[in-house]
């Protein structure tokens, strides 16, 4: 089986979530007897040809140069690039820029495509991107072979709007094994000491209604913030929040690394609020940190009554003055690593996807 993974700005992670999966997923699949290749923007950090028995495949992406146009025209190179491949299956991350160019997708290859969450409902959006999110959503539903959802809610969503069914498959995490103190040296942290909160710096992940719910607490702990803050919204949050007790880190993508900080953290907030079952939220529930989630029925459905929960920057002040502790809260541990038991390992779903794609590949000879 020959496997093409595009959407990603490439592997090994610099970026976010989907790069996040393309890299745990890709070497997993490899591993299983697949030839895999996986696109990377060709200003990605890692240069070489290989990563770890994934073939990487170069394309050249303008968004260095011109911005939020720039990814139209790198999917557009990836598809067609991927023309003359002769791959089986595309497994398609996404679908806001690509699907614009479903028309030259390579015939006779099975198209699958992560959905990823609605992305037309984030606030971060306006009314015309909205507009063309969903009309993309639509090409993207008819010109795939299978859909893939990674949430139960995601997947009803498409039974309900288009009337075709998908294939349910979340993400994965590792389980933290061993806690080491010493990575925080590096940040003049102490375990315990510090709130932190990890994501892409925008509007719908409540990046600020975190800050205001940090200040208003009065807490005299450290707020960490990993992101990138180079673009306008984050240098407006770095500007306006500037203080000795709120420390923007910029982008940490050493999921090692990350997972330590979530250990080793007093309170983790994840405030994504739209989507569907977020990576960075299963690798927290992995690395045993106290959460904190933003109350939305995507976070609900899979921490259930395992986290505290938020929906302004009130409630948020409200928790940190209660100050939660892990010794009570203890079994919120115990019971979210069971959920990465039997619901998000690797293994599972790398077997869930080779069945899926094993099923479409006999439809084709059939």
């Amino acid at each position: 089986m020959k496997v093409g993974i595009l959407g990603t700005r490439g592997i090994p992670n610099n970026y976010g979530g989907f790069e996040q999966f393309a890299e745990y997923f890709s070497c997993r699949l490899a591993q299983h007897g697949a030839e895999v290749w996986v696109y990377n923007s060709h200003n990605h950090p890692y240069q070489h040809p290989e990563w770890n028995g994934v073939h990487i495949i170069h394309c050249f992406d303008p968004e260095y140069m011109i911005g939020p146009a720039g990814p139209f025209i790198y999917d557009l190179n990836c598809i067609l690039d991927s023309r003359n491949r002769h791959f089986d299956i595309i497994l398609q991350l996404g679908y806001a820029s690509a699907s614009v160019w479903h028309r030259f997708l390579p015939a006779g290859v099975r198209i699958v495509t992560n959905m990823d969450g609605l992305e037309w409902s984030r606030s971060k959006y306006g009314r015309l991107m909205k507009s063309f999110i969903r009309r993309a959503e639509q090409l993207a539903v008819h010109s795939s072979d299978l859909l893939v959802a990674d949430s139960p809610q995601i997947k009803d969503y498409f039974q309900s709007t288009y009337g075709v069914s998908s294939c349910l498959i979340p993400y994965g995490a590792e389980i933290l094994k061993k806690p080491d103190v010493t990575v925080l040296q590096n940040y003049a942290l102490e375990p315990d000491s510090y709130f932190l909160a990890i994501s892409r710096i925008q509007s719908d992940n409540n990046t600020e209604a975190i800050i205001k719910g940090f200040l208003e607490s009065g807490s005299a702990r450290q707020l960490l913030l990993i992101g990138s803050i180079d673009h306008k919204y984050g240098k407006y949050l770095d500007k306006r929040y500037h203080a000795k007790n709120i420390r923007f880190l910029g982008g940490i993508f050493d999921v090692h690394l990350l997972n330590q900080l979530r250990y080793h953290s007093r309170l983790y907030f994840h405030g994504h609020s739209s989507g569907g079952t977020n990576p960075s939220l299963l690798e927290a529930m992995a690395s045993r940190a106290l959460i904190c989630a933003h109350d939305n029925p995507f976070n609900r459905l899979i921490l259930g009554s395992d986290a505290c929960y938020f929906g302004n920057e009130h409630h948020i002040a409200e928790i940190i003055r209660s100050d939660p502790g892990k010794t009570e809260h203890a079994h919120f541990f115990t019971n979210n690593l069971n959920k990465i038991k039997t619901s998000y390992q690797w293994n599972t779903i790398t077997d869930a996807y080779l069945e899926a794609f094993n099923s479409l590949l006999k439809k084709q000879i059939g």
